[in-house]
C-alpha cells in the first residue's frame, strides 16, 4: 500500500516560545506545509501576542507567510464558557481569515450542552462570512470530554462549517474507541493533531494537564494507537503536529524539535500505510 500524501502543520503549542512570525519561519525551515497560530492564549498565564487587528505583529506575520510560502492551517483558541459573548470573537476570526487560516480551534467549557450547541452554531454563522470552520476539540478535563459527546454537539448545531479535532492524547485519555471514531461521518473531520504519550493514564487532573500541556512524546515513541486513529479517519487529512515537551525544549531549539517531530510523523505514516 502506498503511503497517502499528507500535508503537515507545525502547531503553535509545539514551539510556543516563538512569536507568530518566528513560528512561520520555523515551519518553513523544518519542511512543513502549514503552521498553526495561537491568536488568543489558552490560559491566563500564557503569553499574549498583539496580533489581532491592525498591529505590527500581524503585518510581520503576513510578510513571513508571503516570503516563505507557508500557509496557516488553524488558529487558536476560542473557549465557549457560560458567560461567552460569541460576537466578541469576531476580531479574532477576522484576523484568522486575513492570515489565511482554514480552521479555528474551539474548546467547550460550559456544562450546559444545549448552550454550547447554540453558541457553537452562532460562532459558525459568524465564521462562515470569513470562510472559516470552527472545529471542536474534545479534551477530558473540559466540558466536551470525548469524541462521542463532541459529535453529538456538532450534529446538533446543524451547521456544515463545523467539525471535530482528534488529538491522540485527549482521545486516549478519554478512553475513546477507534471503532466509535470510525463510525462518525467523514465530513466531521478537516484535520487532526498528532503526538504520543505513555501507556499509563494519569490518575489525577494536575498530572493530566501537565502531560497534555508540557510533557507529550514524539510520535511513535509512546504507546498511543496512532495507527488505529489514522486508519479510522480519512487518509488525506492534514496533520497538525502538537507535541509540547518542556524538558526537551530546555536543551533543543524549536527548529531541531520541529524537524525531529516531522521525521517521526512521516515514519509513523509509512509504518501505518506502507
Amino acid at each position: 500500500m502506498t503511503t497517502p500524501t499528507r500535508k503537515l502543520s507545525l502547531s503553535a503549542l509545539t514551539v510556543l516560545e516563538l512569536t507568530p512570525p518566528q513560528m512561520v519561519e520555523c515551519a518553513a525551515r523544518a519542511g512543513y506545509d502549514f503552521v498553526g497560530l495561537r491568536l488568543l492564549p489558552a490560559t491566563d498565564t500564557e503569553v499574549r501576542h498583539e496580533i489581532i487587528g491592525a498591529t505590527r505583529l500581524k503585518r510581520e506575520t503576513l510578510a513571513a507567510l508571503r516570503d516563505t510560502g507557508i500557509r496557516v492551517l488553524d488558529a487558536e483558541i476560542l473557549r465557549l464558557r457560560p458567560d461567552t459573548d460569541v460576537t466578541a470573537y469576531e476580531p479574532m476570526l477576522e484576523t484568522a481569515a486575513e492570515l489565511g487560516a482554514h480552521f479555528v480551534l474551539v474548546a467547550g467549557n460550559d456544562r450546559d450542552e444545549a448552550r454550547t450547541v447554540d453558541r457553537l452554531a452562532q460562532l459558525c454563522d459568524i465564521a462562515r462570512t470569513y470562510g472559516l470552520a470552527p472545529s471542536l476539540e474534545p479534551m477530558p478535563w473540559t466540558d466536551v470530554k470525548d469524541i462521542e459527546q463532541g459529535a453529538r454537539i456538532v450534529k446538533a448545531t446543524g451547521r456544515a462549517n463545523t467539525g471535530l479535532i482528534v488529538d491522540p492524547i485527549h482521545f486516549d485519555r478519554a478512553e475513546s474507541s477507534v471503532d466509535a471514531l470510525r463510525a462518525l461521518p467523514r465530513e466531521y473531520f478537516g484535520y487532526l493533531q498528532f503526538c504520543d504519550a505513555p501507556a499509563e493514564r494519569p490518575a489525577d487532573l494536575a498530572t493530566l494537564l501537565h502531560q497534555a500541556r508540557c510533557a507529550r512524546m514524539i510520535p511513535g515513541e509512546g504507546a498511543i494507537d496512532l495507527a488505529g486513529i489514522l486508519r479510522a479517519l480519512p487518509d488525506d487529512l492534514p496533520i497538525s503536529i502538537e507535541a509540547p515537551m518542556d524538558e526537551w525544549a530546555k536543551t533543543t531549539t524549536a527548529l531541531e524539535r520541529a524537524k525531529r517531530l516531522r521525521e517521526a510523523t512521516i515514519t509513523v505514516l509509512d509504518a501505518t500505510y506502507g
